[in-house]
């Protein structure tokens, strides 16, 4: 009991800051327009993010490479180097940054799941939601997820009666989905939700195909089960939002790779050799622990 009363409150005080930003984005959306200008869904701008080389993005990455002095090639500075190379040779710098941080996430992750108790899709699933929250922002790539969550429940209790084979009926569950999106797109203007008709079609594929893993715990489970799991997982991937969202971890990982890798390294490897309770685990035993 005191155990989901934890995650109940994790849980709100996630909603509560979803709905606070989702109340920000709405008075934005809507105040009236200049005199002259027509608010249409093309005159929207995007807010650049870290997954897109716009020039804003590169401007500020690439500005901190500029101002960094490298000294001569060695063993404790070549990663700041093939940096510096691969961006002045075309590589994108926001691209280095997300590499760099994949692995800082996915321990984060992995240490909600190994010391505190969340569960979730593995470790896989909320480090890509986490970067998919960063090309769509937060309430817009929640609303998709669960969008998505929604019409794939509906959909399967739909397909369930005609009793077909596993893959034609993924595919058919598949067939539901897209169509789901494309009208949550095509009424998104309506519902003042532009970004969501602004964003790029990768975002949207990722959460498609993630639904074909919150079926297959709905079908392994319940759904019950599989509302929980999405529901840890959802935390834990805005989690992982903020890390890449946060931009003094964007410089430091920009401008010392080398510090970055091995702390992650380390992190993982005392991470891996921690063998006691969980968080969650401590309220869940306590009795048993009293006694002992």
């Amino acid at each position: 009991m005191k155990i989901k009363l934890f995650k109940i409150l994790f849980l709100l005080v996630f909603l509560s800051a979803g709905f606070t930003s989702l109340a920000l984005a709405v008075e934005e959306a809507t105040q009236p327009a200049e005199v002259g200008e027509v608010a249409t869904p093309a005159a929207v701008t995007k807010k650049p993010d870290l997954t897109e080389p716009t020039e804003e993005v590169k401007g500020k990455l690439e500005g901190y490479l500029a101002e960094q002095k490298l000294a001569p090639l060695s063993w404790d500075n070549f990663l700041k180097h093939a940096v510096h190379r691969a961006v002045s040779s075309g590589v994108p710098a926001n691209t280095i940054v997300l590499l760099l941080l994949l692995p800082l996430v996915a321990g984060v992750i992995a240490a909600t799941r190994q010391l505190i108790g969340f569960r979730g899709f593995g470790i896989l699933i909320p480090a890509t939601i986490s970067v998919v929250f960063v090309a769509t922002g937060i309430i817009t790539g929640i609303l998709i997820f669960l969008a998505i969550l929604v019409v794939a429940t509906v959909g399967r209790m739909i397909i369930r009666r005609l009793k077909l084979q596993y893959l034609p009926r993924m595919a058919l569950l598949l067939w539901f989905v897209t169509l789901g999106v494309l009208a949550s797109i095509a009424l998104a203007p309506y519902l003042g939700l532009e970004e969501l008709a602004t964003i790029s079609i990768f975002p949207i594929l990722i959460m498609v195909l993630l639904a074909e893993t919150f079926i297959e715990v709905q079908i392994g489970k319940s759904l019950r089960a599989a509302a929980g799991l999405t529901t840890e997982t959802l935390i834990v991937a805005f989690i992982g939002y903020l890390i890449l969202s946060f931009d003094a971890l964007q410089k430091a990982g920009l401008l010392n790779p080398e510090v970055v890798v091995l702390a992650v390294a380390i992190f993982d490897i005392f991470l891996g050799r921690y063998t006691g309770l969980r968080f969650f685990e401590y309220f869940k035993f306590r009795q048993a622990m009293k006694r002992g």
